[in-house]
């Protein structure tokens, strides 16, 4: 009897050992992990993704750890784990929701492909389903553009902080949201689809805020002519739609058949190609009064450009900007 009560002692003494050792000591991964953990597991399920991935010691310690302390779920989503811990420290930080986010920076101009890159690279899906919710969930802005094909133009520049519970659908829906916020914010209103589209134009074109307005003046002065907007941005547009965008305008692409090619078909192109900021939005919305009818920059690395209403001036200009790239 005293001989099993000692085996029986010696045994609860080391499953509390073994406690001690899986709950209470800290684990470091041998290099930074993500674990993603998905709505509906079992604490059975969560333990052993933690176990695999080498964050905690025992699968069967962490679920009896938290079986002994009801109350708090454990949340869904993708942490991670870089730092020592112990399986304490993992269980409460799954328990606050302690979620990792993916950050996706969108600067103004960028547009849908820039963006899916972006989010691709920042681990939180492919380019090709952003590419596809872009193209599909139109519904998102049909209450400011009936008219739009894609969310291009409505995928407002932002730095963004997204989960990968998040789908593709929740991403894009963000961003439309945020075009909705600043577009009340700026008072948009009139034709939005006219409005995004020459937006989106202005802001390729121009770096500098100030001479949005006078960019604008001269694209509404050319439609108003009848001109070709002539505008170099929606040729690469075209090109990347057709998905054979070299880097660089050739002269093939000028001739390239395609509605947002404005060389070869006057008026705008079909819709937005880049997502502009509230500066191009303004711009378009209230453009310079001016008789400009055409630009071009001005050489010194200012980002500034030379307006004139003649072709003779614009072609003075187009020397002086040569003469400057060869000094």
């Amino acid at each position: 009897m005293r001989r099993l009560f000692a085996i029986l002692l010696l045994l609860a003494l080391l499953s509390g050992l073994w406690l001690l050792y899986a709950i209470f000591l800290p684990i470091k991964p041998a290099q930074t992990q993500y674990v993603l953990l998905h709505p509906g597991w079992s604490t059975k399920r969560i333990a052993r993704e933690l176990k695999n991935a080498g964050v905690i010691r025992s699968a069967n310690a962490f679920a009896l750890l938290h079986y002994i302390q009801p109350g708090r779920s454990l949340k869904a989503g993708e942490y991670q784990f870089d730092a020592s811990a112990n399986a304490i420290e993992v269980r409460d930080r799954l328990a606050r929701g302690d979620i990792f986010a993916h950050t996706v920076v969108v600067p103004e101009g960028y547009n849908m492909f820039d963006i899916a890159k972006a989010v691709e690279e920042s681990g939180l899906a492919s380019a090709d389903d952003f590419l596809k919710a872009a193209r599909s969930e139109t519904a998102l802005i049909r209450n400011l553009d009936p008219q739009a094909q894609t969310l291009e133009g409505y995928l407002f520049p932002d730095t963004y902080q997204f989960t990968r519970t998040q789908s593709m659908h929740d991403v894009v829906a963000m961003m439309v949201k945020r075009f909705q916020q600043e577009a009340k914010a700026i008072g948009l209103q009139g034709n939005v689809h006219t409005i995004v589209t020459m937006a989106s134009i202005v802001e390729k074109e121009s770096a500098v805020p100030e001479e949005r307005p006078e960019v604008a003046s001269v694209y509404y002065n050319r439609l108003a002519k009848r001109m070709g907007l002539a505008a170099d941005p929606t040729v690469v547009y075209a090109a990347l739609l057709g998905g054979n965008y070299r880097g660089t305008i050739y002269q093939s692409d000028l001739h390239a058949d395609s509605p947002y090619n404005t060389y070869k078909y006057a008026g705008l192109p079909p819709g937005p190609i880049a997502n502009p900021g509230s500066s191009a939005l303004r711009a378009a919305m209230n453009p310079a009064h001016t008789d400009y009818l055409y630009f071009v920059a001005e050489g010194n690395g200012s980002g500034r450009h030379r307006f004139s209403s003649t072709y003779e001036q614009h072609e003075k200009n187009v020397i002086a900007y040569r003469h400057s790239q060869n000094h």
